[in-house]
C-alpha cells in the first residue's frame, strides 16, 4: 500500500484515499482517486509557480489566487523535464541508442573487418 501524508493533520493515509480518515480533509479532486488535488503551502499561491499561469493559458476561476488546483504544474519541474528530454534527444544519446539496438549488426561488421584485415595481411 502506497502511503501519503495528509496536508492538514500530517497523518499517513493511503495514496488513493479521497478524504483523510483522521480529519476529513479532501485529498483528491471531485471524489475521484485519479485526480490529484494540489495545495499551496504557507501563504504563497499556486499560480506564482505554475506553468499555465506563466504562459497565460490557465482558465481556472480562482486564478491568480488559487490555494488548491487540479491543473497545477510546477514550472521548475516542467523546465527540468524539458531539459531531460533535450538531453535524451542529443546526437550522442541517439548514437548510443542506435548502437544498443544494433549490437548484432555491429558485431557482424567487426568480424567482417577482422577477416578482411587477416586476408590483407596474408597476401
Amino acid at each position: 500500500m502506497d502511503t501519503a501524508t495528509c496536508p492538514r493533520c500530517h497523518q499517513p493515509v493511503n495514496s488513493q484515499a479521497v478524504t483523510c480518515p483522521h480529519c476529513g480533509t479532501q485529498l483528491k479532486a471531485y471524489g475521484h482517486p485519479g485526480i490529484p488535488l494540489h495545495r499551496a503551502t504557507g501563504k504563497e499561491y499556486l499560480c506564482n509557480s505554475c506553468t499555465y499561469h506563466a504562459d497565460d493559458t490557465c482558465n481556472f476561476p480562482q486564478r491568480p489566487f488559487a490555494k488548491e488546483c487540479i491543473l497545477y504544474q510546477n514550472i521548475e519541474e516542467h523546465k527540468l523535464e524539458l531539459q531531460q528530454q533535450r538531453d535524451a534527444n542529443s546526437f550522442g544519446a541517439t548514437v548510443k541508442n542506435w548502437m544498443r539496438r544494433n549490437q548484432a549488426f555491429l558485431l557482424l561488421l567487426a568480424l567482417l573487418f577482422i577477416c578482411l584485415m587477416i586476408t590483407l595481411s596474408t597476401t
